[in-house]
């Protein structure tokens, strides 16, 4: 089962591991340029794109699940048929979020209450990186359905692609042609247009067998669209909820300063380095357990989150302790402002936590995607998001930022016991379906 986990994790982890250093590589690039209020900008226009593609990450989590059972049961035609749907879907959201650009910029900077330098550097990135918003989108779909597909490797093929792309332009747009924010922006698009090309290339020349079932005509059934979008609408809720914590998270820091925004959008980039490595794991959980709900392999499943957690736990470990030891030496290495690093010491020790919090988290996220259970996922982020207000509104006065961090880390351990409590109804509802089959 280790074999098998870490098959599909190993790859997971380096592509996902590009995504929080290519974030990291931005912010460390306009974190050394003459003005702090770029960091801001990255962080603030981070909102807004992770808004807009956090609404749509059904494309890749809705295909992941949707394609792995397909796959365990060994229906090629739907596998297919998947992927075009999530293709169409795809282009059509992206080419919407093009036309309406300069009203989301304005909506967003209604809700977000950031200094009038930071709105117009986040303009001058915001509408260079929109441009990339069907390619990013399209490889969303793409992913989902190449882990459903138990590939691991080809996404992190693209991945490395489009980091070493990005990480390149924006060096030369930024130090060579002195592009400045504007240079990174115009990297990140370059490479995520290219990123997608490379997707469909592969695709194209390596999965050959599924050309041959593709059949457009299966698109003209709307009716099979239905349980797509239904598990999606779950998927879509739940992600707005986290985008709602996530935003306001950033928000409230604007409105205590630059200078705590700044903070804390760097010891953010340390949680999000965590998180894509947990997701490497859960991209994991959802492909092999939705192979084994389509092959009806419960027996398997069991014994396929006992190894998940024993890996979870080891790494919040290995995390926590990476983290006492070397959080000035990763600050230094982000900027070289000194007020914002004496920021950052300030709350460091919220940072200890996450791994320990947040684990289960990312593992039960995984789980539940491969089995289509969107509706539990959607439930527990309620709880988990409610109690992040609560927290916060309720110590806001007295602590300041720590009741922002505390709400945070409250929060991501609320997911996870939420989940741990609804699996066992799942599991008993498989259990179920699985006699009535055997004995009907």
């Amino acid at each position: 089962m280790n074999k098998n986990i870490l098959r599909l994790a190993i790859p997971n982890i380096i592509s996902n591991i590009t995504v929080p250093l290519l974030s990291m590589v931005d912010m460390s690039i306009v974190g050394h340029l003459s003005l702090e209020v770029y960091i801001g900008a990255i962080a603030t226009v981070s909102i807004i794109f992770n808004f807009m593609y956090w609404s749509f990450s059904f494309l890749r989590m809705g295909t992941s699940g949707f394609t792995a059972q397909a796959y365990g049961a060994e229906n090629h035609k739907e596998t297919a048929t998947i992927l075009l749907r999530s293709l169409l879907i795809a282009f059509a959201a992206g080419l919407l979020i093009i036309l309406f650009q300069n009203i989301i910029f304005d909506a967003a900077f209604r809700v977000i209450k950031a200094s009038s330098d930071v709105r117009l550097y986040a303009g001058n990135y915001f509408h260079i990186y929109v441009w990339a918003a069907p390619a990013v989108l399209g490889m969303y779909a793409f992913s989902g359905w190449f882990v459903g597909m138990q590939d691991a490797r080809t996404p992190m093929y693209i991945a490395i692609a489009v980091n070493i792309i990005n990480i390149s332009l924006s060096l030369v747009f930024v130090y060579v042609l002195n592009m400045n924010i504007e240079g990174v922006a115009l990297g990140s698009t370059i490479a995520q247009v290219m990123g997608f090309l490379i997707a469909f290339v592969i695709w194209y020349f390596k999965y050959k067998g599924v050309r041959m079932n593709m059949d457009f005509n299966r698109l003209k059934n709307i009716a099979a669209f239905i349980p797509f979008f239904r598990v999606n609408t779950d998927i879509f809720l739940r992600t707005m909820l986290l985008i709602a914590v996530t935003t306001f998270f950033t928000s409230s820091s604007a409105k205590m300063g630059n200078t705590t925004l700044a903070a804390n959008a760097l010891l953010m980039q340390m949680f999000t380095l965590f998180s894509y490595i947990m997701d490497g794991f859960a991209y994991s959980a959802e492909a092999l357990t939705g192979k084994y709900i389509g092959a009806r392999r419960h027996d398997v499943l069991k014994k396929l989150i006992k190894y998940l957690f024993l890996w979870g736990t080891l790494l919040a470990v290995f995390f926590t302790c990476i983290y006492g030891l070397f959080t000035d030496e990763i600050l230094q290495l982000l900027t070289n402002k000194a007020d914002v690093i004496a920021a950052c010491k300030e709350y460091q020790i919220w940072v200890l936590l996450i791994p320990i919090a947040g684990f289960s988290a990312f593992l039960w996220d995984g789980i539940f995607i491969g089995a289509t259970a969107s509706k539990q996922m959607r439930n527990s982020m309620f709880v988990a998001a409610a109690c992040f207000f609560a927290i916060y509104y309720s110590l806001y006065d007295n602590w300041g930022n720590n009741a922002l961090w505390f709400a945070f880390i409250t929060y991501l351990g609320m997911r996870g016991i939420m989940q741990a409590f609804l699996y066992r109804k799942i599991s008993a509802s498989f259990n179920q379906n699985l006699q009535e089959e055997l004995y009907p």
